[in-house]
This record gives structure tokens, C-alpha cells and sequence, in this order.
């Protein structure tokens, strides 16, 4: 009775079957997949040779193997190749959730700190927020997920804009009148000075600018779609200056746990 049939991975003509040689094909692949990227025209074999700095030979066969693969697909009658559907199916299947991913970090950092620890999102000239784990503390700062805050006196608006480039910064304050809880406006130009700070720190701060009796840190990062996202810690003024020097270590550390993740 003949065996069923079983699919198998299309093997890659003259590559050493060694597991060093195995990694150095998928390096290779890796490679040309990436020069493919934003290139919907597609690329001929010399121009992917050219591009990834390998024999012609060499990319050929490994061409002919993510052909077969369906992660490289016919761009034209002359040769030239695009990225294929099996990596668009991949890609539409890997979208990252940084809510749920950045959810655990949120409370670890909420149970290092004690304090109340949100997630936001920048957009346009506002930041929302997007989750929050709540403090242990009986007196604590707590707002509801889907609020808006602006960017010009929170701690995670500030953080945000401290990722973009100043001319950015103005374009997205351009409408706003800077106006902080006690009344004092301020201008854009000692905001900009103020984010140069925050650039070179990593760390934002809000001291009752935008609630009287609530102060914060915050900081931000950036999602592998480019995307700002801020961690802020608010905390009631009366504890937060004996505690900002605990503080803002951890949030930073949260922040870089993040990026590393996500490889920003």
C-alpha cells in the first residue's frame, strides 16, 4: 500500500545541509525578502544581487525556493520578482496588539511603584488613553481608559512630542493656547527647551500642570509601525517628590523592557 504523500519544505539547490549553513541561507533570504520591501514593481535577479551583495547564482536558487514557497511571486514577463501572498497572509496575521502586550509590564511596574501606571497614544494633538492598572495606594490618581489629555502639560504628551522633531512639535500646538491648571500660559518655544530636556533624560514631567494636587512621570517609545506610545505613573503631589527618584528609574526600565520586545 503506498505511503500518503507529506508536504516538504522546498530544499534550496547547492546550500550545505549543516546547521550553520541553514542559518546562513535564511540569513540570506531574510535579505532579499527586505529588499523587496516597498519595491511592488518587483526586482530582477541582478538587481536583488546588486542590492544584497551576493553572487547571481546565489540568489537565484534561493529566488526559486520562496517562489516555491509562495513568499516571492512573478512581478513581470521579464523576470522580475515582488513579495508574495504567503508573506502578505503572514503579515496580516502578525499585527501586534500593544495594549495586550505592554498590559503585563504595566502591572509589574504598578506593583514595583505602588502607583497608578497608564498607557496612551498620540494622536494628532492630543494624546488618548488606552489601559490602566490602578495603584494600591488608598489616595491615588485614576482616569478612564478612552480620555482624551493634551500633550503640551501631561507627562505622556510630553514624552510623546519629546520622539517627534521640533518643527513637528510647533505643527501639532500651532492651535492650541498652552494653558496649564493654575492659569499660566506659557509659549512653545520654553516647551521645545523643556523637551530637549526630556530628550536627553528619557523622562517627561508633569507637576501640576494639568490637575492641581496630581503630578507624573512619563515616557515614551515607539510601536514597529512607528506609532508614540507613553507610559505615565501619576501620582498625588504630597508623595510625589519624596518618591520621584524611585520612580522614574523603574518607568524607564518598564519603557526599555518594551522597546526591546518590540525591537525599536
Amino acid at each position: 500500500m503506498p505511503k500518503p504523500a507529506t508536504a516538504t519544505a522546498a530544499k534550496i539547490p547547492g546550500e550545505r545541509g549543516a546547521a550553520g549553513g541553514g542559518i546562513q541561507v535564511i540569513n540570506r533570504a531574510a535579505r532579499i525578502l527586505r529588499a523587496l520591501r516597498d519595491r511592488p514593481e518587483g526586482l530582477s535577479l541582478g538587481q536583488i544581487a546588486e542590492r544584497v551583495d551576493l553572487p547571481r547564482s546565489t540568489v537565484q536558487r534561493i529566488v526559486q525556493a520562496l517562489v516555491a514557497e509562495r513568499m516571492l511571486m512573478a512581478a513581470s514577463p521579464s523576470g522580475r520578482v515582488r513579495l508574495g501572498i504567503e508573506i502578505l497572509a503572514l503579515a496580516a496575521d502578525s499585527k501586534i496588539d500593544i495594549v495586550e502586550i505592554a498590559h503585563e509590564h504595566l502591572k509589574a511596574l504598578s506593583a514595583a511603584t505602588g502607583e497608578t501606571v497608564d498607557l496612551a497614544v498620540l494622536r494628532k494633538d492630543h494624546v488618548v488613553f488606552v489601559d490602566q492598572v490602578a495603584g494600591s495606594h488608598r489616595l491615588r490618581a485614576v482616569s478612564a481608559v478612552g480620555e482624551r489629555f493634551p500633550l503640551y502639560s501631561t507627562a505622556n504628551g510630553k514624552a510623546c512630542l519629546a520622539l517627534l522633531a521640533d518643527a513637528e512639535v510647533r505643527h501639532r500646538l500651532k492651535n492650541q493656547v498652552l494653558t496649564t491648571a493654575a492659569g499660566r500660559i506659557r509659549s512653545v518655544a520654553s516647551l521645545i527647551k523643556e523637551l530637549n530636556e526630556v530628550r536627553r533624560t528619557g523622562i517627561a514631567r508633569d507637576e501640576e500642570e494639568h490637575s492641581q494636587g496630581i503630578s507624573a512621570v512619563g515616557s515614551a517609545f515607539r510601536d514597529q509601525t512607528g506609532t508614540i506610545y507613553a507610559i505615565s505613573i501619576p501620582v498625588p503631589t504630597s508623595r510625589y517628590r519624596a518618591n520621584l527618584e524611585r520612580i522614574a528609574p523603574l518607568l524607564l526600565k518598564s519603557r526599555d523592557r518594551l522597546r526591546e520586545i518590540l525591537g525599536t
